[in-house]
């Protein structure tokens, strides 16, 4: 006898942010590769010109570890668009300092990543798009907003089943 599949009572919302998140990504992955970063590298960029900031401090804002931390600092440094400085605070820190060269394609990053983010949101009706940020925006500060231990972090987009 052949068991039957348990029926959906609910929307599969992992489905629909994963893939979504999955296509939007490689969609960023390939617009920024056109100028030469990633998204890590370009993330890393703008964090930095806000404000004075660790290496630390950036890789948490980045969510990213040590080790893909420095490959990416290595990456930007070597494209000449950021340097390790010490800090003015604490000599024991590090910060990432970003070149002339670096802010003029952190701007340029900026601008490709807006633009990927308004194509998208442009593919719904405007008041759709609206609601869909909203709704979102709702769910990172509430539901949503902390992640909890699981036993393996899932890191590759699912197929729907």
């Amino acid at each position: 006898m052949t068991a039957m599949a348990p029926s959906r009572d609910e929307p599969d919302l992992s489905f629909l942010l994963d893939h979504t998140s999955h296509v939007l990504r490689t969609r960023m992955a390939a617009a920024l590769a056109e100028i030469g970063l990633t998204a890590r590298m370009h993330c890393v960029l703008v964090h930095a010109l806000q404000e004075e900031r660790t290496q630390i401090q950036l890789a948490e804002l980045g969510d990213m570890d040590k080790t893909t931390m420095v490959v990416t600092l290595d990456a930007l440094e070597q494209a000449g668009l950021a340097e390790r400085r010490p800090s003015s605070t604490d000599r024991r820190a590090r910060i990432v300092a970003v070149t002339e060269k670096g802010a003029q394609v952190a701007k340029r990053s900026q601008e490709i990543v807006d633009r990927v983010h308004r194509d998208a949101l442009a593919s719904l009706p405007e008041e759709e798009a609206e609601v869909l940020v909203r709704a979102l925006n709702r769910l990172v500060t509430g539901h949503l907003a902390t992640a909890v231990e699981a036993p393996q972090p899932v890191r590759r987009a699912r197929q729907r089943g």
